[in-house]
């Protein structure tokens, strides 16, 4: 068991706490549902998506560069209900976070990459003000993951040291990334295997800063 308590716990959210937002396997079901081209959308999507996810394009100004590019017999509202629909909670993890939480009384707080209205979306869809005390979001900070400074934002806001927080994310990148400046980072397997992990941990709102 370490011997620093853990003040903060930092989540992304697609992959954890709900399906992914808007990866390949989304694309691929909107792809076969709207009957598109794969390769032109999934070009278009990585030539612009970092842009997008920053929050320096708006939703429709995304669609519009990798949907919308030439004429379509279904409108953006069709497509972005349909997006929108994609997402789907893990019930059991949230509500585990959520005991957490109350149990220790401690910060827990999103640092995701998500576009801004999908991520608002989510956010008021399935509750997460509930869990959350703040949303560190690419696209309300101008950062994504792996930039290190979104992690290091992430310690200001909530005021924690990295020895003191743990970060959990389904991506062994952004882990690692975590853990080069001196979080405890583990990746989310599943539900279980993150359980085991947590109890080498102590938790709490006394520890320094």
């Amino acid at each position: 068991m370490t011997d620093k308590i853990i003040r903060t716990l930092f989540l992304d959210i697609g992959g954890v706490l709900l399906t992914n937002g808007w990866g390949r396997q989304e694309r691929d079901k909107a792809i076969l549902k709207f009957n598109l081209n794969g390769i032109e959308v999934n070009e278009r999507h990585h030539l612009t998506f970092d842009t997008f996810e920053s929050g320096k394009l708006s939703l429709k100004e995304y669609l519009n560069r990798v949907v919308f590019y030439e004429p379509r017999d279904f409108s953006v509202e069709d497509f972005t209900k349909f997006m929108f629909g994609l997402s789907v909670p893990f019930k059991d993890t949230i509500d585990f976070f959520k005991g957490i939480k109350k149990q220790y009384n401690i910060n827990v707080i999103a640092v995701s990459n998500e576009g801004r209205e999908l991520n608002e979306y989510r956010i008021n869809k399935f509750k997460l003000r509930e869990l959350f005390d703040a949303f560190v979001s690419s696209s309300y900070v101008h950062l994504r993951k792996p930039d290190i400074d979104i992690f290091l934002m992430a310690c200001d806001i909530s005021q924690t040291a990295p020895e003191h927080s743990i970060y959990i994310d389904d991506r062994l990148m952004f882990v690692e990334v975590a853990q080069s400046l001196g979080m405890n980072g583990i990746q989310y397997i599943s539900l279980e295997d993150i359980k085991e992990k947590l109890l080498r941990f102590r938790f709490g709102t006394d520890a320094g800063r």
